[in-house]
């Protein structure tokens, strides 16, 4: 038997590459082809993306050889001749037979729902970069995965997927993690496509996306997945969030021994700290050779202990995740634990009966986490199921909306995927 001291060198030596499609060729998903295209025994042969010229611009920037294809079986044909298969249709590339793994990169949530219920009845592994679908679809995502023989996984390189890693690690050095911890640089709830502008071409991003940066739905989002796989739940809705200078304060700003003491682990952030782009776990130790050694090291008298990443590299991390998913049927990061936690939507402004939401990062709602029943369906109107739904009544600023307060087509597709996580959840039980 062979023997391989990385995983980069287990790669180089596979007979077949890993062979992956990828939906969105964003920002994220034209990194995450590049990272395909250089990763030893890893290759990204179809593509999908609205925007054809521009999925076949960043094929061609990476040094791909491309063609574009209107059916499962022109991509199967462009494949077997070698070439990326290029299309605007994500079901066609979560069909085919010549991929081992999808990976949703999209900012969609009800067409991406349907990409991976595709890739998973077509028993292909899926990765999700799309961590809004990771939440609101994950139990349903993962009990379709199992039925199926194969694996759904967040992605690495994300903040939750960091975070995952770092837990794992401190699980096994013995020291029991409780507070999974994120870093917010700047937090405007009222953010919106206008007012993010200059921000926003700063960083070449779209305008709805950097919105949900700035609202901190996107971090409730991020942190509602770590606690959906951890079992863990939010102290206050939307979590606590002190500001900070550097994430080794969390030892000092939040009431630890109080969370340690309920026994329940907690997702919580610092607001502005060092390091940028970073996270952090925060875990107890109390035995006196191991705390006499980690005082040795630095890490300070106990019995806490905050253990932070200064980054987290997003898609130059995500092939790691991959390669376990198909190789060894190791999913990084799923709802094991269900919906411990949802994130919901609240009122970005004053909002009169016959307005229409406009979803995550918009002008109308920004998303909190808060705890949920994991058998039961909540009250809330999710965050990720914001979109084309009218209100029926007036709601205040900051104030919560409930699917009670909306006009919901209970036949949408990606409200009924929402419904099947609930069997499931029971079932597990």
């Amino acid at each position: 038997m062979a023997r391989f001291s990385t995983l980069r060198e287990r790669l180089a030596t596979l007979n077949r590459p890993i062979q992956v499609g990828i939906v969105g060729v964003g920002a994220m998903g034209k990194g995450l082809f590049y990272q395909c295209q250089v990763t030893p025994g890893m290759s990204c042969v179809a593509v999908a993306d609205l925007n054809l010229e521009a999925a076949e611009s960043a094929v061609a920037q990476m040094g791909g050889v491309h063609q574009r294809v209107s059916s499962v079986t022109e991509a199967e044909d462009a494949i077997r001749r070698g070439r990326v298969a290029v299309c605007a249709d994500g079901d066609i590339v979560a069909a085919l037979d010549s991929i081992d793994a999808l990976i949703e990169s999209t900012s969609a949530i009800e067409a991406a729902s349907r990409f991976a219920v595709t890739a998973l009845e077509n028993r292909k592994h899926l990765v999700l970069m799309n961590a809004e679908i990771d939440l609101i679809f994950g139990p349903a995502l993962m009990r379709r995965a199992r039925r199926n023989g194969v694996v759904y996984t967040s992605c690495d390189g994300d903040q939750h997927g960091v975070i995952k890693r770092i837990w794992d690690e401190m699980q096994l050095w013995d020291i029991t993690p409780f507070l999974a911890g994120n870093i917010k640089g700047f937090l405007d709830r009222y953010a919106n496509p206008t007012t993010i502008i200059p921000e926003a071409d700063k960083r070449n991003l779209d305008y709805r996306m950097c919105a949900s940066y700035t609202d901190g739905t996107k971090l409730n989002v991020e942190m509602a997945l770590c606690a959906n796989a951890l079992g863990l739940s939010t102290d206050v809705p939307g979590m606590h969030g002190p500001r900070a200078a550097h994430a080794r304060e969390a030892l000092d700003l939040f009431d630890l021994r109080r969370m340690w003491e309920s026994g329940t682990g907690v997702v919580d952030y610092v607001l502005g700290a060092e390091p940028g782009g970073g996270v952090f776990v925060v875990g107890h130790c109390d035995h006196p050779y191991q705390r006499d050694m980690l005082k040795y090291y630095k890490l300070g008298d106990g019995p806490f202990y905050v253990m932070y990443r200064p980054y987290h590299l997003c898609h130059v991390e995500a092939m790691r995740g991959v390669a376990e998913a198909v190789l060894d049927g190791v999913s990084l990061l799923e709802p094991t634990a269900g919906f411990r936690t949802n994130v919901f939507s609240y009122a970005k402004t004053d909002l009169r009966a016959g307005d229409e939401l406009d979803g995550i990062g918009g002008y109308r709602c920004y998303g909190l986490i808060e705890n949920c029943d994991p058998k039961s369906k909540p009250a809330g109107l999710p965050i990720c199921l914001a979109e084309h739904v009218t209100l029926k009544r007036d709601i205040a600023k900051d104030s919560p909306i409930t699917l009670a307060d909306v006009k919901l087509d209970p036949n949408r597709g990606d409200y009924m995927l929402y419904e099947e996580c609930y069997p499931m959840r029971q079932e597990a039980a």
